[in-house]
């Protein structure tokens, strides 16, 4: 199996961890970047890691934009409470954004032996507008300078 091949593969069943973990049916971006920031030596974490990234600071974001949205829609969260969801018995699929986020990256070789692990963060990243996005800009993260960051990783 070649290294892109097994870090997919790596990033899909941790990505399908997340999911089941947040309750969701479907495997979305948020999942997959959370898969990608807990692959701890490769490139794309470490592309993460350097703008504040972690694994804990991605659910963190994530979890500041899904109170934000409920708040637009006049829910609110009390401080201190915990979002928790009950973790899904069922296999999730993949979802929209997930197979977006896959496309997007994939996209942009025309090669599969081109592929390499970076551009599945570039497909994630590439995203304007859905969680992720909202997310990012929520932690204030610089997308634009991670994108390049991103891009920057995958040329090489």
């Amino acid at each position: 199996m070649r290294t892109f091949d097994a870090y997919l593969h790596a990033v899909l069943t941790d990505a399908e961890t997340e999911a089941r973990r947040d309750g969701s049916a479907t495997i979305e971006a948020e999942h997959l970047l959370l898969a990608v920031a807990a692959r701890e030596g490769t490139a794309p974490q470490r592309v993460l890691a350097e703008a504040g990234l972690g694994h804990r600071a991605v659910r963190a974001a994530l979890d500041r934009e899904f109170k934000h949205s409920l708040s637009t829609v006049g829910v609110s969260v009390p401080a201190g409470l915990a979002l928790s969801s009950t973790p899904s018995e069922r296999r999730p699929t993949m979802g929209a954004t997930g197979k977006l986020a896959l496309e997007r990256g994939f996209a942009s070789v025309t090669r599969k032996k081109d592929l390499h692990p970076a551009h599945v963060l570039l497909g994630i990243l590439h995203a304007e507008v859905g969680t992720v996005p909202r997310a990012l800009a929520l932690a204030g993260v610089d997308r634009s300078a991670l994108l390049a960051r991103a891009q920057e990783s995958a040329a090489a």
